[in-house]
This record gives structure tokens, sequence and C-alpha cells, in this order.
């Protein structure tokens, strides 16, 4: 059976490698990948294939559409009349929106990507005995990995 788990890049990593050895895995049966950092930054706009959850229309569209309403309404007594006020309005709205999206987007991921400082963790995989499995995972578990899985019917493969 083979156990997966993360941890993060530390002291605590080596430890249970050190103690699930001591329980009875050999050496050979222990995998352990780092997981690179990103190092290029996040795209900004949202393609077809590939969305982040972060949406920069929505502020833009809510504001708009609220100035095009006013510049609607005022628009009955300026001089272009209310059709090409309504598009001024919903067209600075939108901008205004749009561009309170980004300098917010900016600033928040800025002090996001300061303060967590989060490193690459580390994908532990251990091909263990079926009579060590619950040991190890409580090992797994007592020194601080940040999740387990067990994946059973797995192939006799050594790394």
């Amino acid at each position: 059976m083979q156990i997966i788990s993360t941890f993060e890049h530390s002291t605590y990593l080596e430890l249970a490698i050190s103690a699930v050895e001591q329980k009875g895995v050999h050496k050979h049966d222990v995998l352990a990948v780092p997981l690179m950092n990103r190092v290029q930054e996040r795209k900004l706009f949202d393609t077809l294939h590939r969305a982040d959850g972060i949406s920069l229309f929505d502020k833009g569209a809510a504001i708009g559409t609220a100035i095009s309403v006013i510049g609607a309404s005022i628009g009955f007594a300026l001089e272009w009349g209310p059709i090409l006020w309504g598009i001024i309005g919903g067209t600075t709205g939108f901008i205004i929106g749009f561009m309170v999206d980004i300098i917010s987007y900016k600033v928040n991921h800025k002090r996001k990507r300061v303060l967590t400082g989060k490193h690459s963790e580390v994908v532990l995989v251990i091909n263990c005995p079926n009579e060590l499995v619950e040991k190890v995972e409580q090992l797994l578990w007592d020194y601080l990995a940040l999740g387990v899985a067990k994946l059973e019917g797995t192939h006799n493969c050594r790394y």
C-alpha cells in the first residue's frame, strides 16, 4: 500500500522520514519530491481555458450601470441628450470600477505574497506493508503533515 503525504519544507520532514524508516520501511521505499515555487507572476486576465476566480469586471459593470442611469437622467436637461450622457456615464463608471479592481488586486496580491511567505511543499510517497499502514500514517500526522492519503491496490513499484 502507498501512503502519500505533503509537508512544509522543514526539519519535521526529515524527522518523519527517519521515524518511518525506524518502523521498518526500507529507505528505497520512500520518495520525497520537493515542489518548485512559481517564478513568474500570475496573469491578470482570464482566458477561456484558465480562470483564477478573480473578476475585474464586476465592480466596473456595477459602477458603470449606476453612473449610466444617473447620466441618462441628468442628460434630459443637458445638450447632448440622455442617450449620449448614459453612454458617457457607463463608460466612465466602468473605467473607474475597473481601475479600482486592478489597484486593489495589485495591493492585496503584494501584501499576501509578502505576508504569507509560503515555501514550496514536499510530497512524500511511502511504499509500506499493510501491517505498518496505521503506524506510519499516525507518525506522519505526529510530524505535522499537511495532508495524508492512502492508496490501496498499488503495484509493487520501487523508487
